[in-house]
């Protein structure tokens, strides 16, 4: 009696979808569950296996819920801009727009294929204008509160794709994290959004959600923040003044040269004219270096004379100013004073360019005039700091502080590692972003009246190293709203992290046409319960939503101040221990595993692997254990036909009316029920497999001493517990024990009979010399003196113990009994 899932799957499938099983009601959020994975991006027409992984065993989690009475919400979606759909358009000729939505339709029947209970009422995607209009709106108030602006500002390009990237999309290596190109340093004209505004409550929030500590650290450690003092140098000849930002103002006298980054403004200003063709040989050699390259650890330093110099506002000591590429424009002041005493950076690059290196902190234990060998970069006393000497650090450092205040040549400050957010993408398939240039008006955001600004269809998208809209002339020429005159769209597109940033949102109702959500029921439904996606968005995806939903909520229309409550991180399937790849050779097809064995089984093999969080290693031979437990989980409910109708059980049973078969059973399904709640409640799936399959080998070897209606009580929980890991094979067998209804329409308490998790016997092991001799059914927490009488009364035991000396006994309780004899 084989298991016919080429015909139970899209019987329930039809089933679910023509009964609306899944359909949420929305106007109930009295016990709302509100679940999500980040939604699929539609660059190729199947599904892999890590998509599965990510999206099976989520759904068997909502569905889970749904059994527990929750009123699940569980929406799909698809964000459906961004560079590999209009690189395969370059590659192939396929417009962007076509093949994007025969993906989605090509997806939206194998998500449906998989059994997961989506509500597909909800379904949007970011690619058409009823979703992008908003993204619009969004720029426009963000640009309305100063928050998003233009600047000139050296940016990460891409030669292959032809775009700028964020930093977040540059890997450690320098190369783009998309086409593995080697990156460029290019100054541009750019969008960004100031989320930098909202650095200290992103880092604050942090300790308000459930979220992985790893991830919250990656966000800590790129938001950054570093809490100091910001002093002014004087340039020696000149007005201007050189800010710098410090945590260690008490080394301030040991100051022996000021650094600026290359693209630092006051670079040209500073520069004597006898040194600028040094200058102009070293910026053309380092314009092309990433950030990360440039402050790698080991790099050698690098760096230039500019001739000028920079006066200390301590003690008035002139020093010399350098250019130097381990400095960064983007990341605090652009200059930094260098202490090389004290120091590790500042030390490598005084001692390569022969600069003096002064001690103006003191290590316990050492000598004022003894060299340092290396940069001393701890806490100590202050040495040769004026009227400062002779203070430990940290009362110096508020001492210092105290001083520039007060003469008004510094002052206490916070820096953030953390950069603007930079949304402009030299590229066509994105939203276009609603602004407008006239000759006489200059910039304009286009009126809200009038968006959405819609991309046009019949563009040249091919590369040329610069927007394609900007080829597009009945697009890029307008007329002016304000003046009547001839205008120009801005060319370029918003990052593809602007239509992910605030999704969540507009799930609720996505056909809403009032405003970019439905604000009533995002109130009821918003913040996501549990979201469920990939680690690597820590400091992109993730961010960027938590930024843009606080900016939402001061704009009135959002609650709540983050967006997911919870968040869960699946793990990645491997193949022979390697990251699956099309150039590796090792990519597992799912459609081929379904064939044979299912989706059901598919799915739980996938959950059976390992730790969802660790993911595991494919292997084509542990599917076959999986199928082989679905089989005698369907095998046991055909055998059993109609019995919920026949032979109806109770709720629970007292164990005292039970013989020992059926309360070994008993036990047994409650212990399960009660492991299997815990186990796929936290997302540990594996755990909740292997105990069923532990219950279906408890069951062959004891139903057949249970009665009818014992049957009924186990088949029943079973058939429950398995619901969320195999939906359709679930189904099947609950219709097959007599029930016409599915199993979703009744929510099912997972509760247990407590009394029957009490163990009131254990197995005790007996040992004689450390070797196991004996297993004995005995009373939990059993006296010792009753034990032994137990133990030695046994003719088993008699024969390996009679006529020898006992030397020891060991016990340990409710487990091992060991005599050592001689």
């Amino acid at each position: 009696m084989r298991y016919p899932f080429n015909d139970v799957e899209p019987k329930w499938q039809k089933f679910w979808e023509d009964k609306e099983v899944f359909k949420t009601d929305l106007s109930d959020s009295e016990k709302k569950l509100y679940t999500l994975v980040m939604f699929i991006y539609p660059s190729g027409a199947k599904l892999h296996v890590g998509h599965w992984y990510n999206y099976g065993p989520t759904d068997s989690w909502a569905r889970f819920k749904k059994l527990q009475g929750f009123n699940v919400f569980e929406p799909m979606g698809y964000d459906a801009f961004g560079l590999p759909a209009e690189n395969y358009a370059i590659k192939t000729g396929v417009h962007p727009y076509d093949s994007t939505m025969n993906n989605i339709r090509d997806i939206r029947v194998m998500l449906k294929k998989m059994g997961t209970m989506y509500d597909w009422n909800a379904e949007l995607m970011t690619c058409v204008p009823e979703y992008y209009k908003w993204n619009q709106w969004l720029f426009l108030q963000l640009y309305k509160k100063g928050l998003a602006f233009k600047k000139n500002a050296p940016v990460n390009w891409d030669p292959v794709d032809q775009t700028v990237l964020a930093n977040e999309q540059v890997l450690p290596d320098g190369t783009a994290e998309r086409s593995g190109a080697k990156v460029e340093k290019r100054d541009m004209l750019q969008w960004f959004f100031k989320i930098t505004d909202y650095a200290e409550e992103l880092l604050a929030g942090l300790e308000t959600i459930d979220w992985p500590e790893a991830t919250k650290v990656k966000q800590r450690n790129w938001i950054g923040k570093s809490t100091g003092t910001e002093i002014f140098f004087d340039i020696d000849g000149l007005d201007d003044k050189i800010k710098v930002f410090t945590t260690r103002p008490d080394t301030l006298f040991g100051v022996t040269y000021v650094v600026l980054a290359p693209e630092n403004p006051l670079v040209e200003k500073v520069i004597n004219p006898e040194y600028r063709a040094r200058l102009d040989e070293y910026l053309n050699q380092v314009k092309f270096l990433t950030d990360i390259e440039r402050t790698a650890l080991g790099r050698e330093k690098t760096g230039v004379p500019t001739g000028a110099f920079a006066i200390n506002p301590v003690n008035g000591e002139k020093v010399p100013i350098w250019v130097a590429d381990y400095v960064l424009a983007g990341y605090g002041t652009g200059s930094v004073m260098a202490v090389p005493g004290h120091d590790e950076r500042d030390f490598e690059f005084a001692a390569k360019f022969n600069l003096p290196i002064r001690k103006v902190i003191l290590e316990k234990g050492k000598e004022p005039a003894s060299p340092l060998a290396e940069a001393f970069t701890e806490e100590g006393t202050m040495i040769n700091s004026g009227q400062f000497t002779g203070l430990d650090s940290e009362e110096g450092i508020e001492k210092i502080n105290d001083f520039l205040e007060a003469e008004g040549i510094g002052h206490r400050a916070i820096n953030y590692k953390l950069k603007d957010w930079l949304i402009s993408r030299q590229r066509y398939w994105g939203t276009p972003i609603p602004v407008i240039y006239c000759e006489k008006c200059g910039e304009l955001p286009v009126p809200e009246e009038s968006l959405p600004v819609v991309l046009p269809y019949d563009v040249d998208f091919k590369p040329g190293g610069g927007s394609p809209l900007a080829r597009k002339q009945d697009f890029i020429e307008t007329v002016c709203h304000k003046c009547g005159g001839k205008a120009e769209r801005d060319p370029d597109t918003m990052d593809t992290f602007v239509d992910s940033s605030w999704y969540y949102l507009r799930y609720p109702d996505p056909k809403f046409t009032d405003g970019m959500f439905n604000k009533s029921l995002a109130e009821k439904w918003v913040p996501v319960d549990t979201y469920v996606g990939g680690a690597e968005h820590a400091t992109m995806h993730l961010l960027y939503a938590r930024f843009i939903h606080k900016f939402l909520r001061d704009l009135g229309i959002a609650a709540g101040d983050e967006p997911f409550k919870r968040l869960i991180h699946q793990g990645t399937i491997t193949k022979d221990g390697a990251k699956m790849s099309k150039s590796k050779g090792n990519i597992v097809n799912p459609d081929e595993f379904i064939e044979k064995y299912g989706t059901d089984v598919f799915r739980m093999y996938l959950m059976f692997m390992g730790p969802y969080e660790l993911g595991g290693d494919w292997s084509d031979k542990g599917i076959v254990g999986v199928e082989r437990f679905a089989q005698r989980a369907y095998t046991f409910a055909m055998e059993h036909e109609g019995y919920s109708l026949k032979f109806p059980a109770y709720k629970y049973y007292e164990l005292e009316s039970l013989n020992e078969s059926e309360k070994t059973l008993y036990r047994k399904v409650n212990f399960t029920l009660n492991k299997c709640a815990q186990e796929i409640d936290n997302f540990r799936f594996n755990t909740a497999v292997a105990a069923l399959m532990e219950l279906i080998n408890e069951m062959q070897s004891t139903f057949s001493s249970v009665r009818d209606d014992l049957k009924t009580f186990v088949l029943e929980k079973l058939v429950y517990t398995l619901a969320p890991l195999a939906p359709h094979l679930a189904e099947e067998c609950w219709n097959s024990l007599g029930n016409r209804y599915s199993i979703y329409e009744k929510p099912f308490t997972f509760s247990v009979d407590e009394k029957a998790l009490v163990i009131d016997e254990v197995t005790l092991v007996i040992q004689v010399n450390g070797k196991v001799r004996h297993k004995l059914q005995v009373a939990v927490d059993l006296d010792e003196k009753s034990l032994k009488e137990i133990v030695y009364a046994d003719s088993k035991i008699k024969g390996y113990v009679d006529g020898k000396q006992i030397v020891k006994e060991i016990h340990v309780p409710n487990k091992i009994f060991n005599i050592i004899v001689r």
